[in-house]
């Protein structure tokens, strides 16, 4: 295993070898659009993206005007005749897709309404591309047509053009988003000893959202390793950490999960006003609840309930400095709430637990201040990098109840960022959103995201509680699908090295 100084991203190399979204999201550009394509003409793909002005993740000023960025599916790498080998060392999850079976869209939650069968894009037809271009205020068009030159017509055909809103602080149901992001340990500083990681922090090592890198785990998660000595081509590509001997396609590469999520939005703000009696203070109390931060982004965690790991990350923004460990039953934020959900901000131990005795009695099972203290997987092996940018008008919540309020199609175009689809995307998905009985509750999936699909046991999925001190519980039942996939697919995002690897090099080549 290589040393920390060794595993750092703090370098202008590194920076310079991957792609821009990774380190910076791009906020900058307001403007933003996504192209699914096909490959046409495969030699003519491979020459149009040796010379793409892929956008790289090294610090300038100014930062640049545009930004595009190029990410591939299997099917996508197949369709540009990169060696079936090489495709097979990525990940299954990778190379099968999402819509792969029915017990993964069983556990995806994509049955019913999500059903892989009314999407409009990634079910019958795999994109093998994805090209994301970003721009300033009414740059776009310059931008896309820029790109989408003589060349590009030749070798691609756009199966589908994805076009967002201009970027703004909030989401389609009038929440601000993109508060609860993980830092990026790019020095390379957070420890991954057991012993030194009791409570929630909001830092993640590089290895997670990057390939090459190591781990929450201390590892190397598995990619395509190459043998120059059998494949000359491969010495453009950076040394493996972990085998000298070989070059690493993966390093600096993420995989990108993207998904299409159409938000109904005046009918989630009808539900919670009929569910507050048409109350305005009590509608916003119930829609607050449900997310887990009122609407200007301010957590419904009491500033005392801060962690003392989280007043250490003086780098966090203040609304993001909080765990849930002084609020077990979630009566100040539900339990079952979006964020709660989305990101639990567990430790390795539930809170208290330090010294050897103290971690002797919790293996044991004493010391519980509440009996569903050990439920839920420490947060640190399943944070994600969100990308994704809105579409569609703005409604806002006042227009949204009313009884004239015009549905159109907006939502999000959900794109994260990680280095093992499973254990991050999926088991997030699966285990903490769709999952009726997290945390010990029994009958709600998500409040937002959950598809009230009943059990095979006909048990409902459509309820959400609110627990309140000294009094009972307040439980709405009959929530509606809020929110419905319309597509999805998993990609590859490449560092630049390995775009050019896999530009150049065509399926027979160097054999």
């Amino acid at each position: 295993m290589t040393t920390q100084s060794e595993n750092s991203a703090q370098t202008g190399d590194e920076f310079a070898d991957m792609q821009r979204l990774v380190r910076y999201g791009n906020g900058h550009l307001p403007e933003a659009c996504f192209l699914l394509l096909q490959v046409k003409n495969a030699p003519a793909a491979r020459g149009w993206l040796q010379n793409a002005p892929v956008t790289n993740a090294a610090e300038i000023d100014p930062r640049p005007p545009a930004a595009l960025q190029v990410a591939f599916t299997a099917a996508g790498l197949q369709a540009l005749e990169v060696p079936t080998d090489i495709i097979e060392d990525f990940s299954t999850e990778f190379i099968v897709g999402m819509n792969a079976d029915v017990n993964r869209c069983r556990r995806l939650g994509d049955t019913g309404a999500n059903a892989p069968s009314n999407w409009d894009w990634g079910n019958e037809v795999i994109p093998h591309l994805l090209l994301m271009l970003y721009a300033q205020t009414d740059e776009l068009q310059s931008w896309i047509d820029t790109v989408e030159d003589a060349a590009f017509a030749s070798a691609f055909e756009v199966q589908q053009k994805l076009v967002t809103a201009t970027l703004g602080p909030k989401e389609p149901f009038g929440f601000v988003d993109g508060i609860s992001q993980p830092e990026v340990d790019w020095s390379n500083r957070v420890s991954t000893d057991l012993h030194e990681r009791n409570d929630y922090i909001n830092k993640m090592k590089i290895g997670e959202v990057l390939l090459g890198y190591i781990n929450e785990y201390g590892l190397y998660t598995d990619r395509p390793l190459l043998d120059p000595r059998l494949l000359p081509a491969a010495a453009i590509l950076p040394r493996a950490e972990d085998n000298a001997a070989l070059h690493d396609l993966g390093r600096n590469g993420s995989y990108l999960v993207m998904r299409q999520l159409d938000q109904k939005v005046a009918e989630f703000w009808q539900f919670v006003d009929s569910a507050s009696g048409g109350v305005a203070a009590e509608r916003e109390q119930l829609a607050a609840a449900m997310v887990g931060r009122q609407r200007d982004g301010t957590p419904l965690i009491e500033a005392a309930s801060t962690s003392a790991s989280a007043e250490k990350e003086n780098d966090t923004p203040p609304d993001n400095q909080f765990s849930f460990d002084f609020d077990p039953y979630g009566q100040q934020c539900p339990v079952g709430a979006h964020i709660r959900r989305a990101n639990p901000r567990t430790g390795d131990l539930p809170p208290g637990t330090s010294g050897i005795i103290s971690r002797l009695l919790r293996t044991l099972g004493f010391k519980r201040r509440h009996p569903n203290e050990d439920l839920i997987s420490s947060t640190r092996f399943h944070r994600l990098l969100r990308r994704g940018r809105a579409y569609g008008p703005t409604l806002v919540p006042e227009d949204a109840i009313s009884e004239d309020a015009i549905e159109a199609e907006r939502g999000l175009h959900f794109i994260c960022l990680g280095a093992n689809i499973l254990r991050q995307f999926e088991f997030v998905q699966n285990a903490w959103l769709m999952n009726s009985k997290f945390a010990g509750l029994a009958g709600e999936s998500d409040p937002l995201l959950g598809n009230r699909e009943p059990l095979f046991g006909g048990e409902a999925t459509d309820r959400f509680t609110r627990p309140r001190a000294g009094a009972p519980a307040r439980c709405h039942a009959g929530l509606p699908q809020f929110v419905t996939v319309k597509g999805g697919a998993y990609f590859f995002m490449p560092g630049l090295n390995a775009l050019k690897f896999i530009a150049t090099h065509a399926d027979g080549d160097d054999k």
